[in-house]
């Protein structure tokens, strides 16, 4: 430190702090990854290099501290350093040596902003690197040790192959699940008896997400895990009469069919489901108010995961639908049109850097959604990155020569027909999902809800359709095309309706879009 520099330090203590933390941050990265480790390995070198996990477990040996409770500063510290050493593995395949080369030339990762101007990964890309030969993996999959997952979303009909070294899975579900254990579990289910966590997820067509969320649920410390798959009542019935307390995941529609199971369970056995833990979609308000009221203790979370990358981000308070990012695992990056990190408050694409695992890494994988940045956490317990899901990237859909994007399409419906007193999509919504029609140029909102057939009786169709013609018309600007000729209208149709589109793997998806 310069002796200007501490004059400054005396003069400004934030300053002073900011310094103190990242001169401890570098000092620490610099212990558990040494120089030698940041050079670029050769192919036999790459298989030998210590795992992430290990460098973290290093520095909470030597801090006396969980990694997640060191500051921002430490912890981005240690992860730029990472992201040095990634980076020259990568540069041992060829393929990532010239993108990475063409986007920082050939000199070492110089900082976080620096590795900001290598190109996302996007799903093409991912696609010719890690299908057929597999020419992106810097270890051969010939040398085994690795496992194949696909990845076909809500949105894509073309799979995309994602290929995960044993190793790294193994060190992903131990931290995570010790992540979820001491923010989760340990906070709404006492320890005091027996803690029955279950996995309703189910692999399918190489989609392995029982697999790998199970993977993670596994690793929660003192529980005993439960590998459900799809269940119906009986089977629900009988883990609930298991003594001690229970936590689900699903995706949300499992979740939600967890109000209808309520009917048979004896109130100690529905006091005993303490966690539902929901991916791949959002759970309405109305069924989170359901849930709530079959269930007198349950607290209703979301599981934000990907079959590119394990636990992005976790809903820690049920007040709020924050997702916390679990600190060491990812560099998670909300980014702008120009891929550089967002401001707290601004929306952006979401882009993920897979911190463990050295056989197959990828770089700043743009997964296709739309978050929020939000404001870091800051606390003794815990310091991590958070974020807000908006939608998917592929929700945004034309009318007319006009542009728009489904999520704020739909809540201004919402607010709209709320406003009319005609409809509250809160109160009797379980599913909702957008349906454009181009060919009879024709858009519906589909509303699921057990009382469809009530409601159809009672609710003026035309007041509905110029309330959802008003609320698209002032959505769109001054340079957008007209909407003339086009429909638009509302359709309630109750559980189960064949109308209701899903994907192969029951996913919901907001947006369902016909030329």
């Amino acid at each position: 430190m310069t002796s200007a520099d501490l004059i400054l330090n005396k003069l400004h203590p934030v300053r002073a702090a900011y310094t103190q933390f990242r001169e401890e941050g570098a000092s620490l990265a610099m212990d558990v990854i040494p120089k030698v480790l940041l050079e670029r390995p050769s192919l036999d070198q790459v298989s030998s290099l210590p795992s992430f996990l290990a460098s973290l477990q290093a520095i909470e040996r030597r801090t006396g501290a969980a990694f997640e409770q060191l500051s921002g500063y430490v912890q981005d510290s240690v992860i730029e350093r990472r992201l040095r050493q990634l980076v020259e593995v990568c540069r041992v395949n060829p393929l990532w040596r010239d993108r990475i080369d063409g986007a920082i030339g050939t000199t070492p990762l110089a900082s976080l902003e620096a590795f900001q101007a290598i190109p996302p990964t996007d799903k093409e890309t991912a696609r010719l690197f890690f299908t057929g030969d597999r020419p992106g993996m810097i270890l051969p999959i010939e040398r085994g040790g690795f496992q194949v997952a696909t990845s076909g979303g809500t949105s894509s009909g073309l799979p995309t192959e994602i290929v995960y070294p044993k190793d790294e899975l193994a060190d992903t579900y131990q931290w995570a699940g010790g992540f979820i254990g001491r923010h989760i579990i340990d906070r709404h289910m006492p320890s005091d008896h027996a803690r029955w966590v279950a996995c309703t997820l189910a692999d399918h067509m190489m989609w392995s997400s029982a697999s790998m969320v199970g993977g993670v649920l596994q690793a929660i410390p003192d529980i005993n895990y439960i590998g459900a798959g799809a269940i119906d009542h009986e089977v629900f019935q009988r883990i609930l009469a298991y003594p001690g307390t229970k936590a689900v995941m699903g995706i949300s529609r499992s979740i939600a069919d967890l109000v209808a199971f309520a009917d048979r369970a004896s109130a100690n056995d529905r006091a005993s489901l303490r966690v539902a833990l929901y991916g791949s979609g959002a759970l309405q308000p109305k069924v989170h108010a359901d849930l709530r009221n079959a269930y007198p203790n349950l607290v209703v979370l979301s599981f934000f995961a990907a079959m590119q990358a394990e636990t992005i981000g976790l809903q820690l308070d049920p007040a709020s639908p924050v997702l916390t990012a679990v600190p060491g695992l990812h560099l998670v990056e909300i980014v702008d049109a120009e891929n550089r990190s967002v401001a707290v408050g601004e929306e952006g694409d979401l882009l993920v850097t897979r911190l463990f695992g050295n056989g197959a890494p990828v770089l700043r994988y743009r997964l296709g959604d739309r978050m929020v940045r939000r404001s870091d956490l800051v606390s003794d317990r815990l310091n991590a990155m958070r974020f807000e899901y908006a939608g998917r990237s592929s929700d945004r859909f034309e009318l007319g020569g006009s542009y728009f994007y489904a999520p704020k399409v739909l809540a201004s419906i919402g607010k709209a027909l709320r406003r009319c007193r005609l409809l509250d999509l809160d109160q009797v919504a379980q599913d909702v999902q957008i349906r454009v029609d181009r060919a009879h140029r024709r858009m519906t909102i589909l509303v699921v809800t057990v009382r469809a057939e009530e409601l159809s009786r009672t609710i003026d169709a035309q007041i509905a359709a110029a309330i959802i013609r008003q609320v698209m018309v002032t959505a769109k600007t001054e340079r957008d095309g007209p909407l003339d000729g086009f429909r638009f209208a509302i359709a309630l149709v109750p559980p189960g309706s064949q109308e209701l589109v899903t994907t192969g793997v029951g996913k919901t998806p907001l947006l369902v879009e016909r030329d």
